[in-house]
């Protein structure tokens, strides 16, 4: 029998492992590895803050999932790997395997600037959603100016934008938006970039947004340092800030940089082929954010990243998945598709509106790419979180 262990079980982890024990069946044993209970739905935390989403709305125990489709879930934290010996080392133990797939999440690098760990606030897991909830019932009482946006080096600014629009919405539902100067700050060359040399028609729409919604922007811009009520900018303007909201970039999890012996890139992400397999060792993969995606583009004055959202990590889970399963059957012929081929399929919250981004491929060259406003409400982005909520709760790794 073959086994194979998958380090991480969200977006990438959870359809990795899943994709797996469906093709292989009685024939291949699968344990997925990962510190958390839960599985998250990570794009609806921008919600939490303004309480149109609970983390209870979001999330669910996987174990009860894995157990249903025979796959083994062990809750802990995976600490290194010695791939000459096949071996996991664990808070619970050595663990053995055939296969490995890393497929962790991002650690977060809160120290791309003095301050930003300590003044600003983050909205990209449970616990820190909900402090930024926190912080807006307290900011309410004696609102002042507000800076939304993303650090030097960061890549998920999609979810910054959406932050950005559902703060507008907040703040004139609670009759304050008159009191509050709204700044946006962004490493991006111009509007509507995302880390994927923008869109058709991207920076027009995100002008107009701007205008109509009076937001001061700010673009090819780091953070010097945040302070209670400021950001200083590379560009040595300092903007008054009584709530600060930034997306620090995303580096390597600590597994895979305590594992040094898989030669992990300087920001902690795996070098792997088009196939997902690692370039040093044949049974070792990555998929999601694990792996280390080269941007095809030169940014402009402030370095920033590519995004690496949910539907590239469940694509490449799928990859990986499909490639061992060619492998354990001796077929060598594997399947390949670099990370920017995929097709750029996202919906972007506005705020109780939407607009609707799809494209062939993630990165240009492309055939087709196009985004749709629907300003009345965001009717699509809730019916895919719905969606994807019910696929994996049942276990439907094989749907799209």
């Amino acid at each position: 029998m073959t086994t194979t262990v998958v380090i991480g079980g969200n977006f990438a982890g959870m359809t990795a492992a899943l994709e797996i024990k469906r093709k292989g069946n009685k024939n291949h044993k699968v344990i997925v590895i990962d510190k958390s209970p839960l599985f998250l739905f990570i794009p609806s935390l921008i919600w939490v803050p303004f309480g149109r989403r609970q983390v209870k709305d979001i999330s669910f125990k996987k174990d009860e999932i894995f157990w249903k489709k025979g796959v083994e879930f062990v809750q802990t934290e995976a600490l290194s790997v010695d791939p000459d010996n096949n071996i996991v080392k664990t808070m619970k133990g050595d663990f053995t395997y055939d296969h490995l797939v890393i497929a962790t999440g991002p650690k977060v690098d809160y120290e791309v600037a003095p301050g930003v760990k300590e003044h600003a606030h983050y909205i990209g897991t449970p616990k820190s959603a909900i402090k930024t909830k926190k912080a807006l019932e307290e900011f309410m009482k004696n609102p002042g100016p507000v800076v939304i946006g993303a650090t030097q080096n960061a890549g998920c600014m999609g979810a910054a934008y959406e932050f950005l629009f559902n703060i507008e919405k907040w703040l004139r539902e609670k009759k304050i938006r008159k009191k509050v100067d709204l700044y946006w700050i962004t490493p991006e060359t111009y509007l509507g970039h995302f880390g994927i040399d923008g869109m058709p028609g991207g920076e027009t729409m995100l002008k107009s947004f701007m205008k109509m919604f009076n937001i001061q922007y700010r673009t090819e811009v780091g953070v010097v340092e945040v302070t209670e009520d400021s950001v200083t900018l590379t560009s040595g303007e300092v903007l008054p800030s009584s709530f600060t909201m930034l997306m620090p970039p995303f580096v390597g999890v600590d597994f895979v940089v305590n594992s040094p012996v898989l030669n992990p890139t300087n920001n902690g992400y795996l070098q792997v082929g088009e196939d997902y397999r690692h370039l040093d060792w044949p049974n070792v993969w990555a998929a999601g954010i694990a792996v280390q995606v080269d941007l095809p583009f030169k940014p402009g004055k402030v370095p920033f990243s590519g995004p690496k959202t949910g539907y590239p990590s469940d694509e490449t889970g799928k990859i990986v998945a499909e490639n061992i399963t060619r492998v354990v059957k001796c077929r060598s012929k594997l399947r390949k598709k670099a990370w920017g081929k995929i097709p750029g399929i996202c919906v972007m919250d506005a705020g109780k509106k939407e607009v609707i981004i799809v494209s062939d491929r993630l990165f240009k060259p492309r055939n087709f790419a196009i985004m749709i406003p629907n300003v009345f409400y965001d009717f699509s982005k809730v019916l895919f979180e719905k969606y994807f909520l019910w696929k994996t709760r049942n276990g439907y790794s094989q749907l799209p």
